[in-house]
């Protein structure tokens, strides 16, 4: 039983490869329809939404639909220059700021749905700066991380299944430390070595997104520079982190400047 159900899960990840990361092209694991992931994050949404309070009308409000539109933009044009307009169907683009301003925080759901709290704005000070977040959170949703996240997941969850058959004879105590540490090497070798790759990846998506928009990326290392002072000192060591450190993320970001550059115009 141990070595089917193994067979199913590497049978899974080389059947699941042939899903293709825009604009990096990274293959990556996609075991749920793109439509699941957006009706379920669309309840989500919704929940989020209507227990918020949505700041409207004001200059603020206006320049997160403003942003927003002109990344949603980008990516539009991308998925037509590269033949997949297609996929721009799968979008409905939706723009909110809440008022919350102990909220450093921004997201975009899977179907395009961008949420933007008041708590981040002084430190992207700027549109540019609105931008980079903006970017970042868009890239994830156009790369599909959320369903790559809820397969790899699914994946996991499968080898504990797999596991507990081939240690069904062992003693309690046996199963009990086999378990732990797989579940610790599922997290450590795979789930956040995964999610700090998600961040690097949407970092440079973003970059080339909010280029493509007009904004210029080179604010990128500003912002991220402001951002990591916030948090100084207050994080957990690389290994165990879902993020990039601070360096790291910065030190990448200048590296890929060059190629986001390429598609900047004011």
């Amino acid at each position: 039983m141990f070595r089917i159900l193994s067979l199913f899960i590497i049978l899974g990840l080389f059947i699941s490869a042939c899903s293709t990361v825009p604009l990096t092209g990274r293959k990556q694991v996609s075991l749920i329809s793109n439509s699941e992931l957006t009706s379920l994050s669309d309840q989500e949404y919704k929940q989020i939404i209507s227990t918020s309070q949505i700041e409207k009308g004001t200059k603020n409000a206006q320049m997160v639909t403003e942003v927003g539109q002109k990344i949603a933009k980008a990516v539009e044009e991308f998925f037509t220059e590269t033949n997949q307009a297609d996929k721009i169907s799968e979008f409905a683009w939706e723009f909110n700021l809440i008022k919350d301003d102990k909220t450093v925080n921004a997201f975009c759901m899977p179907g395009g749905k961008i949420v933007v709290y008041t708590g981040i704005l002084p430190v992207t000070k700027n549109k540019e700066g609105l931008a980079v977040v903006m970017g970042h959170e868009v890239a994830h949703a156009i790369a599909n991380h959320g369903a790559e996240r809820m397969s790899q997941q699914m994946l996991a969850g499968a080898g504990q299944t797999a596991l507990g058959y081939a240690t069904k004879e062992q003693s309690e105590q046996t199963k009990q430390l086999i378990n732990t540490a797989y579940g610790v090497g599922a997290q450590v070798g795979l789930l956040l070595p995964y999610s700090r790759l998600h961040e690097s990846e949407a970092d440079h998506i973003g970059l080339i997104l909010m280029a493509k928009a007009g904004y210029d990326p080179r604010y990128a290392v500003t912002f991220w520079t402001d951002m990591s002072k916030l948090s100084a000192g207050n994080k957990p060591m690389a290994l165990l982190s879902t993020h990039p450190s601070d360096d790291k993320r910065i030190e990448d970001i200048k590296k890929l400047l060059p190629d986001a550059l390429k598609y900047y115009k004011k």
